[in-house]
């Protein structure tokens, strides 16, 4: 039997709590027996979570033996982590134990510099200010969960679902996973990525490009190149490329690119305009690049995409 340690601290996200606690103590294996051993592990006896006190029924040392060591997120991305709780994830990772996170528990595991030259995920709405903050790791704002090895990380909550049978993957098999899956009846797979969920082309809160990147969203239908751009902000295409990677953290075609995809989106989810025309909508000279650009960044295709999240599509379930 493995034990499985959660790191419960004061402001934790009760469904990232609560998405640990009942994964893993449903396991079973092949065998039938328990697979794992499940500690809810804090500073004190007693945290806050959302509306309600915890019970924290054992302490960080409880964390040290653990195989599996599990960050739920927390509802404050600013909470100041201390140094006792650093130790303790850095010393369980020293040991062997996998330490993964879920949703905003990324920010509690970077803070250990675990992170660091590795890929990581959290949930989109605060991907930038992760990004800011620990400039050290690579940031994909996409994926549901992406696994390093001996560390793990989760996007917004139901991701932490994804990840859990994942894990019970790497340790028991997909017959075991699949069997967690059932019982949570959730799906084992899911197609596409956190892409799917974001609303928005979120703009850099300080940059001396942010009319330039307005006027973009806002000429998405026209064509637009590297060249043009540079002429709007009076610069040299190569130094136009260098800052604008410089204040985005990408190149301005990719950020078209997302940017013209997030529209696209918006025009599937609420207008009944057909694929091809949200093609043009949105400035892609082929239906055929479109499709093939849109599955790339968002995991599914355009008429998946409407099924799953239009208007029209929601009121056909609801009814």
């Amino acid at each position: 039997m493995k034990t499985v340690a959660i790191l419960a601290l004061h402001g934790v996200v009760p469904f990232d709590l609560g998405i640990a606690c009942d994964i893993f103590s449903r396991v079973r294996t092949v065998d039938g027996d328990e697979a794992y051993r499940v500690l809810v592990c804090g500073e004190s006896s007693r945290i806050r979570a959302g509306h309600f006190d915890i019970h924290t029924p054992w302490r960080l040392e409880q964390m040290l033996d653990a195989n599996i060591l599990i960050i739920p997120g927390v509802e404050n991305i600013n909470i100041v982590v201390s140094s006792a709780v650093k130790k303790a994830l850095r010393l369980a990772s020293d040991r062997g134990a996998l330490v993964a996170s879920i949703c905003t528990g990324a920010f509690i595991l970077a803070s250990t510099g675990l992170l660091d030259g590795r890929r990581a995920t959290t949930h989109w709405a605060v991907v930038d200010e992760f990004a800011n903050r620990f400039p050290a790791v690579t940031v994909d704002p996409d994926v549901l969960f992406v696994d390093e090895g001996n560390v793990v990380t989760s996007a917004g909550s139901s991701a932490g679902l994804d990840m859990c049978f994942h894990l019970i993957g790497r340790c028991h098999g997909q017959a075991v996973a699949s069997h967690a899956a059932r019982l949570a009846v959730a799906p084992l797979f899911r197609d596409g990525g956190q892409a799917q969920f974001i609303q928005q082309t979120a703009l850099p809160t300080s940059s001396s490009l942010v009319p330039l990147l307005e006027w973009m969203l806002g000429n998405l239908d026209q064509p637009i190149d590297v060249t043009l751009l540079a002429s709007r902000a009076s610069m040299t295409p190569r130094t136009f490329a260098r800052r604008f990677r410089d204040q985005t953290g990408t190149t301005p075609i990719q950020w078209l690119l997302r940017s013209r995809v997030r529209r696209a989106q918006e025009l599937l989810e609420t207008t009944s305009a057909s694929v091809d025309q949200v093609s043009v909508a949105v400035g892609f000279d082929s239906p055929v690049t479109f499709r093939a650009r849109f599955r790339s960044v968002v995991g599914l295709t355009p008429s998946s995409y409407r099924r799953r999240f239009s208007s029209a599509s929601l009121s056909t379930q609801a009814d």
